[in-house]
């Protein structure tokens, strides 16, 4: 298993601005890598202490910008609850593969 990295941006109300940041962060390296299938950034709405969370969940070969982001690493997420943020639907197939 590969090390995956998450990002937890706050309460999902008023994440945008973060959302946007990490957004084009990975735009930009993300066409300079030539679009490989297996990087993409994926969010999920997580029920917090007090509020909703919006965190984010780099792919292994979205490292780089996970960490210049300031990421943290961590196992790979469960596909329940995700939505692809950037990256290639092909995502889905080639990092949830087993998942059916």
């Amino acid at each position: 298993m590969s090390l995956w990295f998450c990002k937890n941006l706050g309460d999902a109300m008023l994440a945008f601005q973060g959302v946007g940041r990490v957004e084009a962060a990975f735009r930009s390296a993300y066409a300079n890598t030539g679009c490989p299938d297996d990087a993409a950034v994926f969010l999920r709405h997580e029920s917090g202490r007090l509020h909703c969370e919006a965190k984010v969940y780099f792919s292994p070969a979205s490292a780089h910008i996970a960490q210049t982001l300031g990421a943290e690493p961590c196992g790979q997420p469960v596909k329940d609850g995700l939505s692809l943020l950037v990256g290639s639907e092909a995502a889905w197939s080639v990092l949830f593969a087993e998942d059916g």
